[in-house]
């Protein structure tokens, strides 16, 4: 029996790498901490693989043939993207995957709700994996890893109690399906609240992501699934904040808990409210 051992979420603007030194210092030192604790956290945890759940920017299908969620099985995993590395302003990396595990884990899950996809072959990467890489410096740890993009941009988006429930079907995926003694982790990309491109675009909704960030401490998911719905997510920014369902995918794979934040700023020059949780898994 695989165990997961590790779990954690942090946002991933690309304001991070792209526009760094425009916050101010304090800011940055918060950010920079709760990044290297995610690093530590890795490392500490003795993972072997790492699933990285994080939103697809529409870079990986069309609109008209949209997967809910898309596991990439490639032997690499290779970033930033062409298009986005004017913006992103992040070095290229390449990280290890790992066919095995990602094939399996899909074989899992596929037929278990939302629609499915597995790709062979290269992603383009965004933000999504590409800020998470840089900033909790992943290609360090050696540690394989998964991504399993999903969808919360295309309609119908899949709501936070289909991601939850993905999330339970990947957990026990994960317990069940994987090699003994095989040590996971996971890691939700994305949030907090933003609204790119949209008529709040230079808005944080402080309010909403402390709200957040308190309900994820407190451990009681039903009332997270029941108070922070999808719709609620779209109130504090359409189009950026239900990336947070990528946390939600994380909650689902391991059940009811507390979390402790690693940290939370709101910069409006980073366009997005920034924090990080790691849940408590024993």
């Amino acid at each position: 029996m695989a165990e997961i051992c590790l779990a954690l979420a942090a946002s991933h603007t690309p304001g991070l790498t792209g526009w760094f030194d425009k916050a101010p210092e304090p800011e940055r030192r918060v950010v920079t901490e709760a990044y290297d604790a995610v690093h530590d956290a890795v490392v500490d945890s003795g993972a072997d693989v790492l699933l990285v759940v994080g939103n697809d920017h529409v870079a990986n299908a069309r609109v008209s043939d949209y997967a809910d969620f898309t596991f990439g099985l490639a032997a690499e995993h290779r970033g930033p993207d062409e298009w986005f590395k004017p913006w992103l302003r992040v070095d290229d990396y390449t990280l290890p995957g790992d066919p095995g595990v990602a094939a399996a884990l899909y074989e899992a899950v596929r037929d278990s709700g939302p629609g499915m996809r597995a790709e062979p072959g290269d992603l383009r990467f965004d933000d999504n994996l590409s800020v998470p890489t840089a900033m909790a410096r992943l290609v360090e740890t050696g540690v394989r890893v998964v991504p399993v993009l999903q969808n919360c941009t295309v309609p119908p988006v899949p709501d936070e109690r289909a991601c939850y429930a993905f999330g339970e079907a990947l957990g026990e995926a994960i317990r069940t399906r994987l090699p003994d003694g095989l040590r996971v982790g996971l890691l939700g990309s994305g949030g907090l609240s933003h609204e790119p491109g949209g008529p709040r675009y230079l808005d944080i909704d402080e309010k909403f992501d402390r709200w957040w960030l308190d309900l994820l401490q407190e451990g009681d998911h039903e009332r997270i699934l029941t108070e922070a719905t999808f719709d609620r997510m779209e109130q504090a920014g359409s189009g950026g904040t239900a990336e947070l369902l990528s946390w939600v995918v994380v909650m689902g794979a391991i059940g009811p808990r507390p979390c402790t934040s690693l940290g939370y700023v709101a910069v409006d020059q980073w366009r997005c409210g920034v924090g990080a949780v790691q849940w408590h898994l024993s």
